[in-house]
């Protein structure tokens, strides 16, 4: 299995159209056609069903897509990093971040050391930790930062700054939004959203023995997508501070969890990385002004 042949597969798989790939990856339609029924037979399953004007993926295909999507990333990676090796003003970085407002504090150094090395291309993709250690854990990323203690016997690590303070956020004009702070039991029976993590890790810290009276309503691994959820009146958010507008014009309020529930945020990189030169400056850097 080539690289250049998934690399077609994804752009079948993108466009929905064997025409209009053919034409994004600039080889014609026969030649295209014969490179996906050629991986089709070598993997023994159909990856597409064709219909009238389009196709669209199997189960199969659609598995294929996400182990196919990491293979071209980490080749592109690869093929990166090897042509960075002997830049040392430039090259690119990969990370892979959780929500939270203390991303600032990366942000600054990032625009600080860009200044200083203008050749520095950086990648930004989001997720909760079990989607960002994965890709971490494949070659993927170079860094992650997690809203959870890192496992030490994998990855080194830094803390950021400061902490992320947990609330409830809630239309404006809602009762609890009266209060000063929100306790366990004014929560008792509400449709709550929450991300799965936080639902299973954070929260039950809070509110101890009544965590079986709280009721997950749904889990957003988005808080910006759930607060949309809260506005339609669906129900209330247990999330971080200052991830979501709730200024006087939003129509939501937050209000802190009490007793105060807080969570660190940690960045971190696999134990025996091998970094790229504009990589490990970068990290020398951090390990000076994470502190």
């Amino acid at each position: 299995m080539e690289i250049r042949t998934l690399r077609y597969f994804l752009a079948v798989a993108r466009e929905e159209n064997m025409t209009r790939a053919a034409e994004y990856l600039h080889v014609t339609q026969p030649t295209l056609s014969k490179q996906i029924q050629s991986l089709e037979d070598e993997l023994g399953k159909k990856l597409f069903i064709r219909h009238s004007f389009s196709i669209s993926l199997t189960e199969e295909g659609i598995l294929l897509r996400k182990r196919a999507e990491d293979l071209v990333s980490m080749a592109d990676k690869i093929i990166g990093e090897f042509v960075s090796l002997d830049d040392l003003t430039g090259g690119d970085i990969y990370f892979g971040l959780a929500e939270s407002y203390q991303i600032r504090y990366l942000a600054r150094e990032i625009k600080r050391f860009k200044e200083i090395y203008p050749g520095l291309r950086y990648h930004i993709s989001s997720g909760d930790t079990e989607q960002v250690t994965e890709k971490l854990d494949k070659g993927v990323l170079d860094f992650a930062v997690l809203a959870e203690e890192p496992d030490t016997a994998k990855y080194h690590y830094l803390t950021f700054p400061a902490a992320d303070v947990w609330g409830l956020v809630m239309p404006a004009d809602h009762p609890l939004a009266e209060k000063e702070s929100i306790l366990a039991e004014d929560v008792i029976g509400l449709p709550l959203f929450c991300s799965e993590q936080g639902w299973k890790r954070d929260i039950p810290c809070w509110c101890g023995e009544k965590m079986d009276r709280l009721h997950l309503e749904g889990s957003f691994r988005l808080s910006y997508n759930a607060s949309l959820f809260v506005k339609e009146g669906l129900g209330f958010l247990l999330t971080f501070d200052k991830l979501i507008d709730t200024s006087p014009a939003s129509g939501l309020a937050f209000r802190p969890l009490a007793p105060k529930l807080e969570t660190k945020m940690y960045l971190i990189w696999r134990k025996y990385q091998v970094f790229t030169p504009i990589a490990e400056r970068l990290l020398a850097e951090l390990k000076e002004r994470f502190v």
